[in-house]
């Protein structure tokens, strides 16, 4: 049977794939459409190992919500270039997953891949996926997804997907009011990237991790250290000079840093000290101050200083001690929840939240905006 030029086009519509294909397909299946279907798909099997290889950095993150606003979920789909990841066929696909996933219940992501396709019915999640990278013509990764429940949930996506975030929280009559305040403050989340809600989630293992981080960086930077233990370090320094620097570490400086000490001790300068001296010289202070960790542990300055950049470190991640970007008063988010419930009669407490970023942790590749529009239109 011949091919027309209508049969190609329908079957361009059915499919999405490319215009040789469909007459190839049609061709070799004498125009039977079920089964030109069925070579496209299997075209596209192929087709997608092949690109599996390829990275994948670029993409959308979505979002979708019950009608009661009590479920939700967030999914990362990624693309190798920007120009698809901002193409519609593209980000209805996404949606269309993520409805799937708010719709039903997966324990994980082979569950979820390995069921039924709500948009292709007689093809897993996983088939159609492979289908979809043969249409758009680049790999494609379901890389994540989350789905959450509660009292109440809202969502917001940034920067047209580049980054998400669910806001989850337990009220016993949610209103505008409660929606919109969450609303803020998954705006808050997805500019200020917090790792906890409150301090409280954070595991004794967690914080003591913290907090050596805390104490190891400010020793390694020897500027930021009291007067008075920095003081002991520059004389030690000057009390052990050495020829020349060695590869595995010094005790003393050489002459020319020690040089450099004294003539900005004399200028009273030493404020600028770190500016003048050798990179190896500022890494010997950095080598004696790690070995009186325990002794600087011991000293009540060293150990409010490190108190004060632990509590601001733990500020800075977790959510409800965070300020309020959006508050004048620069009260923090705790303080503007217990505002909104109370302005509102309710009970109302942040529960969790889900910020999802689009490639994070992922290479990227650099390909300028010409090239990929070359590589579409071939």
């Amino acid at each position: 049977m011949a091919v027309t030029a209508a049969d190609v086009k329908k079957l361009r519509e059915m499919t999405g794939a490319g215009m040789m294909d469909c007459k190839k397909a049609l061709t070799e299946t004498d125009c039977d459409f079920d089964a030109a279907i069925e070579f496209l798909r299997k075209k596209g099997l192929a087709t997608a190992e092949k690109k599996a290889g390829r990275i994948a950095a670029e993409g959308v993150v979505a979002t979708v919500i019950s009608d009661d606003s009590k479920t939700a979920t967030i999914i990362e789909v990624n693309s190798e270039s920007d120009f698809v990841a901002k193409n519609d066929v593209f980000t209805g696909y996404v949606a269309s997953l993520a409805k799937q996933i708010n719709d039903n219940d997966y324990a994980n992501m082979d569950a979820f891949k390995a069921a039924k396709s709500d948009i292709d019915p007689t093809a897993t999640v996983e088939d159609h996926h492979k289908a979809m990278i043969a249409k758009i013509g680049e790999n494609l990764t379901i890389r994540r997804f989350e789905k959450v429940s509660g009292d109440v949930v809202v969502s917001y996506i940034h920067m047209g997907g580049k980054i998400g975030v669910l806001v989850n929280a337990e009220c016993d009559a949610p209103n505008d009011n409660i929606k919109e305040a969450m609303k803020n403050i998954a705006m808050q989340i997805a500019a200020m990237n917090p790792s906890f809600v409150k301090r409280e989630e954070i595991s004794e293992a967690e914080l003591a991790k913290e907090k050596e981080i805390i104490v190891d960086s400010s020793l390694a930077d020897p500027a930021s250290l009291p007067k008075p233990l920095l003081n002991a370090l520059f004389d030690e320094a000057k009390a052990n000079i050495v020829a020349e620097y060695a590869e595995d570490g010094n005790k003393g400086w050489t002459k020319e840093d020690a040089d450099i000490f004294d003539e900005k001790k004399a200028e009273g300068n030493l404020n600028f000290l770190f500016n003048f001296l050798s990179d190896k010289g500022v890494q010997v202070l950095r080598d004696l101050a790690a070995t009186h960790k325990d002794e600087y542990l011991a000293n009540k300055i060293f150990a409010g200083l490190v108190e004060g950049r632990f509590s601001k470190h733990l500020k800075e991640i977790c959510l409800v001690d965070q300020t309020y970007v959006k508050a004048e008063n620069k009260e923090s988010v705790k303080q503007y929840v217990e505002k909104v419930a109370k302005d509102n009669g309710v009970n109302f407490a942040l529960k969790s939240f889900v910020r999802f970023e689009t490639g994070e942790g992922l290479e990227k590749k650099n390909e300028d905006f010409a090239a990929e529009v070359a590589k579409q239109m071939a």
